[in-house]
């Protein structure tokens, strides 16, 4: 079977909250922050790359949450 998740570009509320530790509503402010600051409308969705950019983290480290 193929794991999906390894090839992932799109980062979800969930895997924010997974991530730090943060309740699902201020995940969601975080998601439309990075919108915003990307240009992006309500429906369009947020890659790993620009939520790695927007918090400072490493894209491998986080990569390994997303695995998990």
């Amino acid at each position: 079977m193929i794991n999906h998740d390894l090839n992932r570009m799109v980062i979800y509320v969930k895997d924010i909250q997974r991530i730090t530790g943060r309740t699902e509503r201020y995940c969601r402010k975080i998601m439309g922050l990075i919108r915003n600051k990307f240009g992006k409308e309500k429906h369009q969705l947020v890659s790993v790359n620009e939520f790695c950019q927007f918090m400072g983290l490493p894209l491998d480290e986080v990569r390994k949450y997303l695995k998990a």
